[in-house]
């Protein structure tokens, strides 16, 4: 759309009411408002000049100037067109130019109508819950509305009134020559309107402190940081406004036995000196219950024996994940004599093969004595 008359741009004659033009502005604001209209610039264009010619019919002393001048009546830079008007979501228009219809007062007020506050929940689970999918009861301190005044702050049978100071606006305008400044109203902070006879239970407030008790479910295979949001659990919003959400934050806590890297598990399970050299069957515990696993002969201390399937399945879907048994070679203590004697027995007959049984430790010592011998 070109740069033309802002009645045009409206769609109204020059002899047409507040109530007209704001009616003109609703329309057209909507029809092409950005939210309606993702991606089309032809819609911004258009949205940006029908928000501009608004701003200047919607003012009493900026419509003079323009009727009498133009467009070269109207600068843009002491608060006329380009930099004011409606730049956010698409709910900006309905608390704004609707603000009259629930007993605002005209263009430019923001509605009291407001979203309550999320809130966070801190959820310590074991492993197994997270694993496995758990439904927990909580109970979270929050802000509701209030059942005497249904949210309104005011006493029953009574209602707020609007504002005498702002008109219902919330806002003043002190305003000085060309130049003016907009702040919020001092008797009604804000809100339009004030309470003359304020509820008992809330004291006006609209919402009193209560503790919710909630049930969650938590899906299988969760981990520490995810997120689970319960919309509509949160606090309650001012003046009928939606309640927030609440978000529960999960921590898994450290497992005695299991360690979990993503899907998969760690655990580390001891094997006496014999069976690691000769080999034997092992009982390893899984989140399932205990299985089977075969050592071979010569097993070292450190490796790894996977068993699949035996992880977790990741929440947002995938495969499920392995365990991963690290074996770990336990010396023997509190031996008796004759344990001793059969031990030294033992190594002297493994001392006669020399690194033909111990070929790590030959190796190692061998690698030690020739980096000794390159430093002289």
């Amino acid at each position: 759309m070109s740069k033309q008359d802002y009645y045009e741009v409206l769609g109204v004659d020059k002899n047409a009411s507040d109530r007209d033009i704001k009616k003109a502005f609703r329309r057209m604001a909507m029809k092409y408002h950005p939210d309606r209209n993702p991606d089309d610039k032809e819609s911004e264009e258009n949205f940006k000049e029908v928000n501009e010619a608004y701003e200047v019919l919607s003012d009493a002393q900026k419509k003079a100037a323009y009727d009498q001048y133009g467009h070269a009546g109207v600068n843009p830079n002491m608060g006329g067109g380009q930099g004011g008007g409606f730049e956010g979501g698409f709910g900006d228009i309905f608390g704004d130019v609707f603000g009259d219809i629930f007993g605002g007062g005209g263009g430019g007020r923001r509605s009291s109508v407001q979203r309550g506050a999320d809130l966070r929940y801190n959820m310590d689970l074991s492993l197994e819950d997270a694993v496995r999918g758990v439904e927990k009861t909580i109970n979270i301190p929050t802000l509701v509305n209030c059942d005497t005044c249904h949210g309104s702050g005011a006493k029953p049978g009574t209602q707020p009134k609007t504002c005498g100071t702002c008109g219902g606006m919330g806002q003043v305008r002190m305003q000085q020559g060309f130049f003016s400044v907009q702040q919020t109203c001092p008797t009604c902070r804000g809100e339009g309107h004030v309470i003359s006879d304020p509820c008992g239970d809330c004291r006006g407030q609209g919402r009193i402190e209560k503790t919710k008790t909630l049930s969650v479910k938590i899906p299988p295979g969760v981990d520490t940081g995810d997120r689970i949001r319960l919309a509509g659990e949160g606090e309650a919003g001012t003046h009928g406004g939606p309640a927030g959400d609440l978000y529960v934050q999960v921590n898994v806590v450290a497992h005695p036995i299991f360690e979990r890297d993503g899907k998969h598990l760690y655990c580390e399970v001891p094997i006496s000196f014999i069976d690691a050299a000769l080999g034997g069957e092992l009982e390893v515990p899984t989140l399932d219950g205990r299985v089977k696993l075969k050592v071979p002969a010569e097993t070292q201390t450190g490796k790894l024996f996977r068993l699949r399937g035996k992880g977790v399945k990741p929440v947002r879907g995938g495969s499920v994940g392995d365990l991963l048994v690290r074996a770990v070679v336990e010396t023997p203590v509190n031996l008796s004599s004759r344990q001793k004697s059969l031990l030294k027995e033992f190594q002297e007959e493994m001392e006669q093969g020399n690194s033909k049984h111990s070929p790590k430790k030959h190796g190692f010592f061998d690698s030690v004595k020739k980096f000794f011998e390159d430093m002289t």
